[in-house]
């Protein structure tokens, strides 16, 4: 059986977003047990120009749409990176979600060779729609996640790799 690229995208973006929803939870769980005020968390971040806490979600999140809408050959709903509560980041996350939901299979499965350029200030970037998966939308999903993940971390927020890979499916220690 082969991997489709619906599969390998919608449902990995999908996944991941859930996850990044899930640290929000468990940082919320931490913030109020520690008396940490939550937006020291919303605007903390790794340091040497790196964004914030918040920005790595809002990032996240347009990574995710506009991967999932590059791929299908439709227009990613516009969001305007205005949220710095946690209840904010949280809906911008289910928006998100909601809008890969609505990509249907049939919208991405077939488009690997589909022409997907990209262009920024001074250069463009030409994909195919396997390469574009493959090369550049999932390790930038991936990196702001990542980086989401870390600042918690930094900041004492006991999340786990596993809190990473499976979210809110982690199984909770026994004991």
């Amino acid at each position: 059986m082969s991997l489709s690229l619906y599969d390998a995208s919608i449902t990995v973006y999908i996944r991941m977003l859930g996850n990044l929803s899930h640290f929000l939870n468990k940082a919320e769980t931490f913030a109020a047990a520690e008396h940490v005020e939550l937006s020291t968390l919303t605007e903390a971040g790794l340091g040497h120009g790196m964004f914030p806490f918040a920005r790595q979600i809002q990032m996240a999140s347009d990574g995710a749409k506009s991967g999932g809408a590059r791929l299908a050959g439709i227009e990613a709903p516009s969001m305007p990176d205005t949220e710095t509560t946690f209840p904010e980041l949280k809906e911008r996350i289910a928006k998100t979600i909601a809008f890969l939901e609505t990509i249907s299979r049939d919208q991405v499965d077939g488009q690997e060779a589909r022409q997907i350029v990209l262009t920024f200030p001074g250069r463009s970037m030409e994909f195919t729609g396997e390469s574009f998966l493959l090369t550049f939308s999932m390790p930038n999903l991936f990196f702001h996640v990542t980086t989401a993940y870390a600042i918690l971390r930094s900041h004492g927020v006991p999340l786990g790799k596993m809190d990473f890979l499976a979210g809110a499916q982690a199984a909770a220690p026994t004991a």
